[in-house]
Parts: structure tokens; C-alpha cells; sequence
């Protein structure tokens, strides 16, 4: 498993008030309130730089790709230096991190990188937003602007895509935010074993994967999975998807945990795609627990294999 860093989870109601305000457009008016790339060294001689760079400009009437001042306190600073974030800067801007090995970008995007994960591995990779985000807890991420970090991750990540996880079947993971070692957001790429696609597949078999939702949260559609990592049977909501055109971040806050009474920062998400002997099903499992149900987790380390 992973290293944890304890940090405090945010208030929910700070949460919801933001993330409420968000949906109304109020903390999102004008273009003036994004967040300016991080000042720093300068950036490597010769290293060309992004374009359009997250910082850049957006033009009217388009989307604001990253959260506005007002939120800084909340989704970080573009001045922090959280190991991860300052290898996104350097990925996006060529700024060096202070003291360390310049990363491997492997993809870079307006919108995100991509880097190894930790150790590297040819079946585990992170994707990260090009902008300051911490995690899951930053409220921008349920506004109607925020890029779908979900679909690019599995578009990069399957077979055939830019950065392909080395495994027959793949998982897509995002942990909690006292579940996490770095304060950057960042989408594990990685494998799951054959029995948690089949586990997954049996358990839709049965009637007991939620199929909308506005059902995720009913009862019903919790069930053990066993670990990947041999930590036992933990327990998940399970909801699937045609496609990951939605974004999750809004699907987990409007009907999990709104309803629940829970707290994003708490929330731990995966998503497996649906795979038989054909080939990939085009249907997604989106998995989500946290410390409140029995058995459950905040991590999705459990089932992710790196």
C-alpha cells in the first residue's frame, strides 16, 4: 500500500456551500479569478514551453480550466511545493524542482501530464490536472467547467493509448484525501486482478450493480470485493456506466454523498472497465467507498495492482 499522509479533512458544509455556489456559477464569474502559474526558477534553456499554457488566457465564452483565487485556500496554491505539483510545473512550464531528478513527462497536455508512478512501473502511471488542484476535496472539481480527468486517463491509459497500462484489465483510482502521500490530484493508471473483473461481472450478473446514479447509494448495490493487495474483503457501492462522459466527481457528490450526509475528502473512487474475451465491453464499474460503510475503505490502493 501506498504511504499516508494524516491530514484534516475540510468541513462538509464548507464543502457544499462552495461546491452549491459553484453550480450556480457565482464563484466562477469572470476569467480574472484563475489561478496564475506558480512563480519559480527559470524554466529550462531550450525546453519549449506549453501552449496553450493552463495560465494562458481563456478566451470568452470558453472554459476556465482551473480553480479561481477564491478557491486557492481550498485546491492549493500555484505557489506550493508539493512534490508532485512541482513536477507537473516542470512537465507544463520547464521550471526545475528545487533539489530534485526532473520527471519523465510522459504526456502533456493543456489540461494534464502524465508521469510514472511510485516505483515506475510499465502498469502503474498518474495522471495530473495541469493546474492547482490538492484532491478530491476542491470544490471546482463538481463545477461544469473542470476538465474530465476520467476519460483522459482511461483514453491515455488503455490499450492502444498514448501511456498503455501493461495488464489485460485496468483500474483507474483516486484516494481520499487522508489517504494520500502527495497533495496533488493525481488518477492512479493501473492494473486489477482477473477475479475483481469477475467479481464485478457477477455481481451485475445479479442485479447487484447499481444501473443509474441516482441508485449508487441504495443499499443493495454495496458488496465485498476481495483486495488485491491481500488486506480481506472490503466493502463498495458499485454503479456502472455506459461511458465516462459524465464527470464523477459530480455524479459521487450529487448522490452519494449529499444524500449521506458524507464528505467528498473522505471518498475514495475507482473505476474498472468492463472486459471479456472479446475485448473491452464499452461499459465502466465505478467503484466508490469510504469509512463509514462496514468494511469500507477511504483508499483505492486495495484493489489496484501497481
Amino acid at each position: 500500500m501506498n504511504a499516508i499522509d494524516r491530514t484534516s479533512d475540510m468541513p462538509r458544509r464548507q464543502f457544499v456551500a462552495l461546491s452549491g455556489a459553484l453550480g450556480a456559477g457565482a464563484l466562477l464569474t469572470g476569467a480574472g479569478g484563475s489561478a496564475s502559474a506558480a512563480t519559480g526558477p527559470d524554466p529550462v534553456p531550450g525546453k519549449p514551453s506549453c501552449c496553450p499554457c493552463p495560465a494562458d488566457p481563456i478566451p470568452p465564452g470558453g472554459p476556465n480550466p482551473c480553480p479561481p483565487a477564491q478557491m486557492q485556500s481550498l485546491c492549493g496554491l500555484p505557489s506550493d511545493t508539493d512534490p508532485l505539483w512541482q513536477e507537473v510545473q516542470y512537465c507544463t512550464q520547464g521550471i526545475v524542482p528545487p533539489g530534485g531528478q526532473p520527471p519523465d513527462c510522459l504526456k502533456t497536455t493543456p489540461n494534464y501530464v502524465v508521469l510514472h508512478g511510485r516505483p515506475p512501473s510499465p502498469q502503474h502511471f498518474l495522471l495530473l490536472p495541469s493546474c492547482r488542484i490538492t484532491g478530491i476535496e476542491c470544490p471546482f472539481l463538481v463545477s461544469p467547467n473542470v476538465a474530465n480527468y476520467w476519460h483522459e486517463a482511461w483514453e491515455t491509459g488503455r490499450s492502444g493509448g498514448d501511456v498503455p497500462v501493461a495488464s489485460p484489465n485496468i483500474g483507474l483510482g483516486i484516494n481520499s484525501q487522508s489517504a494520500r502521500r502527495y497533495q496533488q490530484l493525481h488518477i492512479h493508471m493501473a492494473g486489477v486482478r482477473p477475479s475483481t473483473q469477475l467479481r464485478l461481472q457477477a455481481l451485475e450478473a445479479a442485479g447487484r450493480v447499481a444501473p443509474q446514479p441516482s441508485q449508487w447509494a441504495d443499499p443493495q448495490y454495496q458488496a465485498l470485493i476481495t483486495g488485491a493487495d491481500g488486506s480481506g474483503d472490503r466493502t463498495y457501492r458499485v454503479l456502472r456506466l455506459d461511458a465516462l462522459t459524465q464527470n464523477l466527481f459530480v455524479l459521487l457528490n450529487q448522490n452519494v454523498v449529499r444524500p449521506l450526509g458524507l464528505a467528498m475528502a473522505g471518498q475514495t473512487l475507482i473505476v474498472v472497465p468492463k472486459m471479456t474475451a472479446m475485448g473491452f465491453a464499452r461499459s465502466f464499474y465505478v467503484l466508490n467507498s469510504d469509512s463509514s460503510l462496514p468494511s469500507g475503505t477511504n483508499t483505492c490502493d486495495h484493489l489496484l495492482v501497481y
